[in-house]
């Protein structure tokens, strides 16, 4: 695919508007460590698509109104045509996660070590946890957290770092043309549109588990019925919101993932794909953001 001087001046202008209002939601910290997790992740895709020949756009990043979101809705790079080898798509599929994990990981401990702990806002809320956020949450502050009194109090650069892993998260799922479907179906091949219809179905289920969990919580605190459904919300939303993302995504193709070819993956790449799929569950949050009880 040529890229001509109109197109690199398109890619530039997105970038530096996206960088611009990143910043302007969340600090200069946030929006320099948020985009460079974002770059890494899109030229990740980028150079190992253009290593296996295929035909890719730089990355167009998406820029948003700061007072309404975190300053941009990530990027996306556009092909010609869907990849039907399975190594390579499984490679391409792979690398974004990977390099944007190499730049988050390290970047979210530095914000950790960064980050005071102290008292959450009555009024406030609490980012969620996963098994990866909570174990270096413990390595840089040596305890759980949050606890019954304290939470870490996120440095910009935390913050960002932890939207990194959360964006990660929500790519990684195996459903679909997300990275996470695009390695699943290298690995699991025609029959990965089954398993992705079957996935996308539950994830309703596990809003309403999530859902259910928090409402209990918040009973327990002694919440009315009605505060404890508002508090539950925080949990059911993001998994609707993803459920309707992966409609829409169907819905314009008409299937969750095109065909690929009928030569399977080697045995190094079935062994990493069961690699991705354990990086999911150890940076799994069900639930992104809660108030405080």
């Amino acid at each position: 695919m040529q890229i001509s001087r109109r197109d690199v001046l398109i890619h530039v202008g997105l970038f530096v508007a996206a960088c611009i209002t990143t910043s302007i939601s969340g600090g200069l910290a946030f929006g320099a460590t948020l985009m460079a997790i974002l770059t890494c992740h899109e030229f990740g895709h980028y150079f190992v698509a253009r290593r296996h020949g295929v035909e890719v756009s730089l990355p167009y990043f998406i820029p948003l109104p700061p007072f309404v979101s975190l300053g941009t809705l990530g990027a996306v790079i556009r092909m010609d045509k869907p990849i039907s080898d399975r190594r390579a798509l499984f490679d391409v599929g792979a690398a974004g996660p990977i390099a944007g994990l190499v730049v988050a990981i390290p970047l979210l401990v530095v914000g950790l070590w960064l980050s005071p702990v102290g008292p959450s806002p009555a009024d406030g809320s609490i980012e969620g946890n996963s098994i990866l956020y909570a174990l270096l949450k413990y390595a840089v502050h040596g305890q759980w957290l949050p606890n019954s009194s304290v939470d870490v109090q996120l440095h910009p650069m935390a913050m960002a770092a932890w939207v990194g892993l959360l964006i990660t998260m929500i790519n990684l799922m195996p459903i679909g043309q997300l990275d996470g479907g695009h390695i699943a179906r290298a690995a699991l091949g025609q029959s990965h549109e089954k398993w992705s219809a079957r996935l996308h179905s539950a994830l309703p289920i596990v809003a309403a588990m999530v859902g259910g969990a928090m409402f209990i919580a918040a009973k327990h605190h002694g919440y009315s019925n009605f505060a404890a459904l508002d508090y539950a919300k925080a949990g059911i939303i993001p998994w609707l919101v993803w459920t309707l993302m992966l409609a829409i995504l169907r819905g314009r193709a008409g299937e969750y993932h095109p065909a690929v070819g009928d030569i399977p993956l080697d045995r190094t790449r079935r062994w990493l794909a069961i690699g991705m799929l354990l990086v999911y569950l150890l940076i799994a949050t069900p639930v992104p953001f809660r108030p405080v009880l």
